[in-house]
């Protein structure tokens, strides 16, 4: 029943206080394990990434892009013709346009609209009826003047008449023979004929019309041969002279060309463009060049000579100097054989059709990208694909597909 109660000595208690030792080491341990085995993974795993990271530069480095596709062309030397070219437009060696110089009655219209007419041939007769009556009176008063000048003449020899008479029977045949004239005139105004050889245009005039003083009648124009005027820069007054070649194209007909020769240079300057007029006399024997028709004109200028030449589009024209890519087969930065593009700068001169003339820069022989050099840079590898683009073309002749 009465329990005495317990009691701790000092022993006991220190043997209570020292015994959760063992199990803080053991606890620690185990941290220091934990994070051991995170140290050493994440080290792995670095060291992996380094790794890799360091394969990725390397094959970098010797990584060569994609090449890229273009077409290819040679560089080729031709005989090239110095020329200079200039627009111009087709004048007739003679154009007026007809009209009436006296008012009349149209009687009659002696051509077709767009004939070619002769010199001297009619176009339009205008009634002369009145003019015509007239003329027959006056034929008589001057038959009468002339008879009685005659007849003052014979008397005057005689001394059967005076002087005074005489002198009245002269001015009497010169105002008769005056007023023939004068009706002959008015009559060879109202018949309007061709002053020359000429095609003719649509006539504005139809029979019965009454027209005035300045009616126009119709255009007549010579289109054999023709004018072409045009302007070339100053610089071209050293090289163009009288009498030299030109060939005439026009876009009305494709392909088709009428030469001629220049015949008159302007001795003037135009101030404000500082350019020369020129004009040129083209054999239009076909007649198809009429007036008023815009026209292109390349002047031949000099000897023809051997130059190099490229397809324009292989031409990248810029600010600080044109250039072209070359084609070469060349060790890339892979050890092999791959080809390549390479930039080089070249001078350029004139041009005609699809092609440029090369001054310097290029050889004969050496390729060059064609089409696609835009997207192109020194040392880039290509492909040739040479189905692309079309042919260059000294006369280009599109096809509408």
């Amino acid at each position: 029943m009465f329990q005495p109660a317990p009691t701790t000595t000092r022993d006991d208690k220190a043997f209570d206080v020292a015994s959760p030792a063992p199990t803080r080491r053991r606890t620690w341990k185990r941290w220091v394990l934990v994070v051991g085995i995170l140290l050493g993974i994440f080290a792995i795993l670095a060291g992996i990434k380094v790794v890799q990271i360091m394969t990725m530069i390397k094959a970098g480095k010797t990584m060569l892009p994609p090449p890229e596709s273009v077409a290819s062309a040679k560089v080729q030397t031709v005989e090239w013709q110095p020329s200079r070219g200039g627009v111009g437009t087709l004048v007739a060696v003679r154009g007026v346009t007809l009209g009436a110089e006296v008012t009349g009655t149209v009687r009659e219209i002696g051509f077709e609209n767009g004939a070619l007419v002769k010199k001297g041939q009619l176009i339009v007769r205008l009634d002369t009826s009145a003019e015509s009556a007239q003329l027959q009176s006056a034929l008589a008063d001057a038959a009468l003047a002339k008879q009685t000048l005659e007849r003052a003449q014979s008397l005057r020899k005689q001394e059967v008449n005076t002087q005074a008479e005489l002198e009245n029977a002269q001015a009497r045949d010169k105002q008769a023979r005056a007023a023939v004239v004068n009706l002959e005139a008015v009559i060879n105004k109202k018949v309007i004929r061709a002053p020359f050889d000429g095609r003719a245009g649509i006539r504005q005039v139809e029979l019965g019309q009454v027209v005035s003083s300045g009616t126009p009648i119709v255009s007549l124009q010579t289109v054999t041969p023709i004018y072409a005027e045009f302007q070339l820069p100053q610089q071209s007054l050293a090289d163009v002279k009288l009498g030299q070649k030109v060939a005439v194209t026009t876009d009305v007909y494709p392909g088709a060309t009428w030469d001629g020769e220049i015949t008159t240079v302007n001795q003037e300057v135009d101030p404000s463009t500082r350019n020369v007029r020129m004009r040129a006399t083209v054999q239009n024997a076909d007649g198809r060049l009429t007036p008023g028709m815009f026209a292109s004109v390349d002047v031949a200028s000099g000897e023809p000579r051997k130059l190099l030449v490229v397809p324009a589009t292989a031409v990248l024209f810029a600010p600080y100097g044109d250039s072209v890519y070359v084609l070469e087969n060349k060790k890339g930065e892979d050890g092999q054989e791959h080809l390549l593009a390479q930039q080089r700068f070249i001078r350029t001169a004139e041009r005609r059709g699809d092609y440029v003339a090369v001054s310097s820069g290029l050889a004969e022989g050496e390729t060059v990208a064609s089409s696609g050099a835009f997207k192109l840079r020194s040392g880039a590898p290509v492909v040739i694909n040479n189905n692309v683009s079309p042919p260059a073309q000294f006369v280009p002749a599109p096809v509408d597909r």
